[in-house]
């Protein structure tokens, strides 16, 4: 592949910044240079770092707040704002720039784009559990046809992990759903000119079946 550039978000737990290293490998993985974004506070900060990238990824991590109807359950803890607002300046200083968003990130960039999020959607939307914690496990989805997704993976199924309490209740403007687990959760979202892919599940800790999510990316961030 083409080495492009990839900027990864980080957590925040306390006053530290954690990643999975999963997140790095699939990158390297498909080709890539990862290329660790820290919590940052200023706009030109944000600019200075998306200067450096070809692609973006935002992560897994804790409760969205952004849109959210209800509130989150005692079992979800919030995001931080410091990381909600470091997610928000590289994600609009990024924002002409292949996206890929997972789990936390692909509820993120919904709420970017005014879209509503479950605080709980086994309580709100009589869902299946969806969470390990709470007795979840793999489980089928269904990619649409005719969606950049179904391109990506060249199936129309595919077994999938689960690590999530919150749901997408309404789609923002500009993305479409292209996923769903068969109780009816969005599992996948897209803008229709492909920039935005986003998935509910982890790809990164199933490449044997999703390493081409990550390929994709690079070949998109590659033009």
């Amino acid at each position: 592949m083409s080495g492009a550039r990839i900027g990864i978000t980080t957590s925040l737990e306390g006053g530290r910044q954690t990643l999975d290293t999963r997140y790095a490998r699939a990158v390297e993985a498909a080709g890539g240079i990862p290329i660790i974004v820290p919590i940052i506070e200023r706009e030109e900060t944000a600019r200075s770092i998306a200067a450096l990238l070809d692609g973006l990824i935002i992560t897994g991590g804790p409760g969205i707040t952004r849109g959210l109807i209800g509130s989150l359950p005692d079992d979800l803890p919030a995001v931080d704002e410091r990381r909600d607002r470091s997610d928000a300046l590289i994600y609009r200083a990024m924002a002409h720039r292949p996206f890929l968003g997972i789990c936390y990130g692909m509820q993120f960039a919904n709420a970017m784009a005014g879209g509503r999020i479950y605080g709980d959607a086994q309580a709100q939307a009589a869902a299946d559990a969806h969470s390990r914690e709470r007795g979840a496990t793999e489980h089928e989805i269904v990619i649409a046809d005719g969606s950049h997704l179904r391109s990506i993976l060249g199936r129309g199924r595919m077994l999938s992990n689960t690590h999530h309490i919150q749901a997408i209740a309404e789609v923002g403007a500009g993305l479409s759903v292209s996923a769903r687990a068969g109780d009816g959760v969005i599992e996948a979202i897209e803008s229709a000119d492909g920039r935005i892919i986003a998935a509910q599940f982890h790809p990164e800790r199933m490449l044997e079946r999703a390493l081409p999510l990550f390929e994709d990316l690079l070949r998109r961030a590659s033009r």
